[in-house]
């Protein structure tokens, strides 16, 4: 078969995950596929893969994806006429400890969410679904009954040859050598056989994934890890129909294999390796032996299941798999080059995510949308600097063993930090900061006090920091509280159209007077919120846009591609350019007027209005906004003037009792207030009306905004969810997010974000309501009737809902 000269899709890499996108895009009838693999299909690292096909995953929305693979590789076989090898035997998951047993009994209670059928065991229940293992130290475990097993190079043939059997072309041992870009966009490939024009190019190359987008100016943060597993001689009472078994607290998993054991690790201390480019020859290879790295972990499952200690070993293997910085794949259409999408960095869960992953960017690339919030995986969470070699390798080391060690929540990572940081960082850090990491910036989320070290102690329930970001939130609540949010992604949005073009793009109105801020959503055409933000009128021709850190390179993209080509406005990235320090609390007013001449009085200084004040020696932008619900302002300072700006604060403070403040105390803040979080309570699958955010839009305004037709069209048929706020009326609970939610013993819904509100001595939460479309089933008073549960660990607690926040529900502080 020759090469095609054209193609309308060209997919690079023939894994499990290429070959599903190529036979989900033939599904949806896109048959003019190419797929090319530079050696052999599955060389890479879907060979050696252990076959592992889970469906409980940390998130609601990647378990969604993992259940549709299990129902896909059920079928597959039968479909395409290729054995898959694929049996639901079912998972086991064991604990050791109240933790983890905690964290099993958490993802069980999430598993409720999508009528995923998940069983709790005791001690002797483990032990009669695995026969000869050692449960002295156990507590208990999990089971998910439809949980399976596959052969994965089978499996991956049998979607190739579903794939070809619809149209697609696939062609091994056909490396491709660059993805042709002209402006701005892929447009093709260039092969030793000739160039494929393409209108979409796919970037799923695995390993070799990290160093195509390179070459493309792109960013795909992923870097190859040493993985270990043995496969034992022949061992008596091993039967094909066990469960796999996972010892998290052993970082170990065990399989039978064809009468055999397979036992593989997540070790806590990995082996990057590649550092230098994967070398092009590798195919179907495996890397040296080292007994040593992995010995202890071999003692442990030896202790786990004693008859490997008495049986010999037949295989010893050590195979290289990609990793990313925050152990979840990258998938999506890149923010520099239009038409250029990725699917990799599967982090040793590829057979089992290959499926869903698959299937939503085939919708995504045909539809020109995700299907559902992606957000978890979505490529454009990927900053520039991630891009870096040394990065990569030293991140590595510890997320390959996240995969199995304990998933705390806040949990900070420890390796290839310090890459980001505020100019106020030595400063903080000086007060006892104890900082967490967001898209590589050091942010403080907490103060110890004098004599306390300022590190976490990591638990499910108050941690060593609850007390002290306590008196963090009170301080904003009665006195007067200082957060450093220097990580803010801020935009420069400038010309004669700028007013236009953020016009179009955003739900509210922008044309508004010079010094007037507006809060509002940048919508697609569905209705869904893309992003949540601020945007400040500077000047008759020129906008500040301010968003969250995290979705600093998602907006820019957004925005820049909103931006029509013959629009007389361009968008500019000054996120570096200023440190920001959030005044707050009802003492705000009377430190920031002891220091400036300006006058901060409510009727000189309104709220949602900003001002170039005198600060210290430097001139401040000062804004009249809050995300914790109390007086006070942002300041938005050069750069190299906020340390002098921070000093004269701090001195000052002195007499107005300021205290510093971090990001747990800004959570628990906002969650009093109700206030929304993008990425938790709001996504782009949720619209303003149903997250209660329809004031925020303006409707009726000249030119009509992105998405203003699906939110017409939804205000005239109803909504049919609505995000309510929640209490637990049992305060020594803790919500974290993706806990089920109960409406007169019926599952309703999930928490999207919690946090304890110490200002009310409340754990609060949110969620959205499924109520569905019969007469009144949205009305307040009716949604607010029934009766409402959380569950947390496997247990239902009683909930308070409410349609307005729990604190200051009318507002009166922050006007003030």
């Amino acid at each position: 078969m020759d090469l095609p000269d054209r193609a309308r899709v060209v997919i690079v890499g023939g894994g499990i995950v290429g070959c599903s996108l190529a036979y989900h895009l033939t599904l949806r009838g896109c048959t003019d596929v190419v797929l090319l693999e530079r050696k052999q299909l599955t060389c890479g690292t879907t060979w050696h893969a252990a076959g592992l096909v889970g469906q409980l995953r940390a998130t609601y929305n990647l378990t969604r994806l993992a259940q549709y693979t299990t129902n896909l590789y059920s079928t597959l076989e039968q479909e395409t006429g290729q054995a898959t090898g694929f049996r639901q035997t079912g998972s086991m998951a064991i604990a050791t400890h109240a933790a983890r047993m905690e964290e099993l009994l958490r993802g069980a209670s999430m598993a409720k969410c999508f009528g995923l059928e998940v069983q709790t065991l005791s001690p002797t229940e483990v032990a009669n679904r695995w026969p000869g293992v050692n449960t002295s130290d156990v507590v208990g475990g999990v089971f998910l009954p439809k949980d399976g097993r596959c052969n994965p190079i089978d499996t991956t043939q049998a979607l190739a040859k579903g794939a070809r059997s619809r149209g697609a072309k696939i062609f091994e041992n056909t490396p491709v050598e660059k993805i042709l870009i002209e402006n701005g966009q892929a447009v093709g490939v260039r092969t030793a056989q000739g160039e494929i024009r393409a209108d979409m190019v796919v970037n799923c190359a695995g390993m070799w994934a990290h160093e195509l987008g390179a070459q493309s100016g792109t960013t795909v943060p992923l870097h190859a890890a040493e993985h270990f597993y043995i496969v034992t001689e022949p061992m008596a009472g091993l039967h094909s129909d066990l469960p796999v078994l996972r010892d998290p607290d052993g970082c170990a998993y065990f399989k039978e294999d064809a009468g055999k054991l397979l036992v593989g690790w997540f070790e806590p201390v990995a082996k990057p390796w590649g550092m230098q480019g994967i070398p092009e020859s590798f195919s179907f290879d495996a890397l040296p032996d080292d007994l040593e790295h992995i010995e202890p972990l071999l003692s442990s499952a030896m202790e786990r299941y004693p008859a490997l200690a008495t049986t010999g070993i037949n295989l010893f293997f050590n195979g290289p798999e990609s990793f990313t910085p925050d152990d979840r794949y990258l998938l999506g259409e890149t923010p520099e080059v239009r038409n250029l999408f990725v699917a990799a960095g599967f982090n040793s869960i590829g057979i089992q995510s290959a499926g869903g992953a698959g299937k939503v960017l085939a919708d995504w690339m045909l539809d020109g949308h995700p299907p559902m919030d992606l957000w978890d995986v979505d490529i454009r969470r990927c900053m520039p600097f991630q891009r870096n070699r040394h990065y990569l390798r030293d991140r590595t080391v510890e997320t390959l063993g996240l995969l199995y060690d304990m998933h705390w929540p806040f949990r900070q990572p420890a390796t290839a930090r310090g890459v980001r940081q505020s100019i106020l960082h030595d400063r903080l850090k000086a007060h006892g900061a104890c900082f967490g990491e967001t898209a590589g910036w050091e942010r403080a989320n907490w103060f110890a006090p004098p004599g306390v070290k300022p590190e976490y102690a990591y638990s499910y329930g108050r941690q060593n920091w609850f007390e002290h970001s306590a008196a963090e939130h009170l301080a904003v609540r009665n006195g007067v509280g200082m957060f450093d949010q220097s990580s803010f992604a801020k935009f420069v949005v400038q010309g004669p159209d700028a007013e236009a073009v953020l016009g179009r793009i955003s739900a509210n109105n922008v044309a508004v007077p010079v010094g007037k801020m507006v809060y509002t959503q940048w919508l697609n055409e569905r209705g869904g919120i893309e992003a949540d933000l601020t945007i400040t009128r500077e000047a008759p021709d020129r906008f500040m846009v301010v968003t969250a850190a995290a979705t600093q390179t998602r907006d820019l993209a957004w925005l820049q591609r909103h931006i029509p080509a013959d629009a007389r406005a361009f968008a500019l990235d000054v996120s570096s350019s200023m440190a920001v320090l959030s005044v707050m609390g009802p003492k705000s007013r009377a430190l920031l007027q002891s220091l400036t001449s300006t006058d901060m009085s409510h009727e000189a200084f309104p709220f949602g209005t900003s001002q170039t004040i005198d600060l210290g020696y430097a001139r401040v932008r000062a804004s009249r906004i809050t995300y914790v619900g109390e007086l006070g302002w942002e300041l938005y300072i050069p750069t190299e003037c906020a340390p002098g700006v921070f000093d004269v604060l701090m001195e000052a403070g002195q007499a107005f009792g300021l205290k510093l403040c971090g990001y747990h105390a800004l959570n628990s803040l906002r969650m009093e207030k109700g206030y929304r979080h993008w990425g938790h309570d709001i996504s782009d699958e949720d619209t303003p009306l149903q997250a209660g955010l329809g004031f925020a839009v303006a409707m009726d305004k000249p030119g009509g905004f992105i998405g203003q037709e699906a939110l017409q069209q939804q205000k005239q048929q109803g909504l049919t969810r609505k995000l309510l706020q929640f209490a637990l009326q049992d305060a020594s609970a803790l919500l974290y997010h993706n806990e089920p939610l109960y409406r007169d013993g019926v599952i309703v819904g999930r928490i999207s974000s919690g946090m304890f509100g110490h200002g009310l001595g409340q754990s609060l939460g949110m969620g959205y309501v499924e109520f569905g479309t019969a007469p009144g089933a949205g009305d307040a008073a009716q949604l607010l009737q029934g009766r409402y549960e959380v569950e947390v660990a496997g247990v239902r607690m009683a909930a308070t809902p409410s349609l307005v926040p729990f604190y200051d529900p009318k507002s009166l502080r922050i006007k003030s």
